[in-house]
């Protein structure tokens, strides 16, 4: 069982806006808003190792999973010391999909002994295929805090 799921909104059925679902779906207190707001979050993981994260779609039951079947999801981390974009594993599943960061990408990450060696911007992007303009949605942005690793044999 994977230890770190997130669980977003879906932006659009085909063929209803995105003003429309999230003026429908989210609740509005005070103030008017509109588009979906990715969800925002942080992720650790300890240098040289492989961290997964699983990110679930729900229909609005929040019982059945979405049917994401066809979806492209693409996931990268921006390591700002090295000025280096890291593609991140994405293996979809029924209604989620687990991102993955390998040990032979995340043994650069961070360069120090230290609890925290590195924080790296990631998200986490969608392609929903439709028949005219496909839509590009970004349900996760967040940061990927490296912890640092001090184990003999270790990435160090």
């Amino acid at each position: 069982m994977l230890a770190n799921t997130l669980v977003c909104p879906i932006p659009t059925d085909p063929g209803i806006s995105q003003f429309l679902w999230y003026n429908h779906s989210m609740p509005i207190h005070s103030s008017l808003a509109f588009g979906a707001d990715p969800v925002t979050m942080q992720w650790s993981v300890v240098r040289g190792d492989t961290g997964t994260l699983r990110v679930e779609f729900y229909e609005d039951n929040e019982v059945d999973y979405y049917n994401t079947d066809g979806w492209i999801f693409r996931a990268t981390a921006y390591d700002q010391s090295g000025n280096v974009l890291d593609a991140l594993d994405c293996e979809p599943g029924e209604g989620f999909v687990d991102i993955t960061a390998y040990p032979s990408v995340t043994k650069n990450w961070g360069l120090k002994y230290s609890s925290v060696v590195a924080q790296l911007p990631f998200d986490l992007q969608v392609i929903i295929p439709q028949e005219i303009e496909d839509t590009v949605w970004t349900p996760v942005i967040g940061t990927i805090q490296v912890l640092g690793d001090v184990t003999p044999g270790g990435t160090l």
